[in-house]
């Protein structure tokens, strides 16, 4: 796995809310796809979903923002953000739960 390309940024995410079971996983992997980003995202044991989203900082900014409206049935409650220092994967795929 590939560490951090120059001028990236990895952010991982831990949203909280109504967030599993209404799409937002697959949701996550259209948009980050979409933007060009890297990383992964998953559904945790406590109801949130974890993602990891590396590329470049303006990009990742717009993707942390459109997290926090979700596909439509989400209804996103917060959004913990923290920066990421591990391998980040090659492309954006769905991860099993934690």
């Amino acid at each position: 796995m590939p560490l951090l390309a120059a001028g990236w940024v990895a952010k991982r995410c831990q949203i909280t809310g109504k967030v599993q079971g209404v799409w937002y996983r697959a949701w996550t992997i259209e948009e980050a796809q979409a933007r060009g980003l890297k990383g992964w995202v998953r559904n945790c044991a406590d109801g949130s979903v974890e993602a990891l989203f590396a590329g470049p900082q303006e990009k990742v900014d717009d993707m942390i923002t459109a997290c926090h409206r979700g596909p439509p049935a989400a209804r996103v409650a917060s959004i913990g953000v923290e920066d990421f220092a591990g391998d980040i994967p090659d492309g954006f795929a769905k991860r099993s739960g934690s």
